[in-house]
């Protein structure tokens, strides 16, 4: 997969998953400048309409061992100097084992490759959902219904028990616990 294609790729999960939320992808946007004074052109830069809220995305994809490597720091520390929230996304089987370690240890990039043609969300495109929710507050998005805590189940069960005995000083009916009066 070309980069151009991988760029798209994540565009096109983004548009698809989170487009109904009034988020909007652009592609190959010119953005102030680079830490070593270029020009930046950014891969995509997500945007909420309503409220102007963005995040700027760099997409990576190295299949094959290549030079793509080298680029990593300084595409992460370009990242990090924007002034709007950034992250890189990268996937592929190419990279060394070192950058692979950077790139996994780095909160400012996230693996993510979405299944042609479905573009479903996956555990392959998780971290990315979670940094879109986080950036633009989409957490009921991304965060499973099964796994909200509900007290109510307890509030039902009766409160009976053994009593316990009461400190010294007080009487034994305010040291009660679980009567039924």
């Amino acid at each position: 997969m070309k980069s151009g294609e991988y760029r798209d790729l994540v565009a096109s999960y983004i548009e698809k998953n989170f487009g109904p939320t009034d988020l909007v992808v652009y592609t190959e946007v010119n953005l102030g400048k680079t830490i070593i004074g270029k020009d930046r052109k950014l891969d995509l830069f997500v945007l909420r309409r309503s409220d102007q809220r963005s995040l700027a995305i760099e997409c990576k994809y190295q299949q094959v061992a290549g030079t793509t490597d080298e680029k990593i720091p300084y595409a992460l520390q370009d990242l990090e100097a924007m002034w709007v929230p950034g992250c890189l996304v990268y996937a592929g089987d190419g990279w060394s084992q070192g950058v692979l370690h950077t790139l996994e240890g780095s909160r400012l990039a996230v693996h993510c490759l979405p299944e042609k043609p479905a573009l479903e969300r996956t555990k392959a495109t998780r971290e990315l959902d979670h940094v879109l929710a986080a950036v633009f507050g989409l957490w009921d998005l991304v965060l499973a219904e099964d796994r909200l805590f509900s007290k109510a189940w307890q509030l039902a069960l009766p409160l009976k028990g053994p009593k316990k005995a009461a400190p010294p000083g007080t009487s034994t009916a305010a040291a009660a616990v679980g009567d039924d009066e």
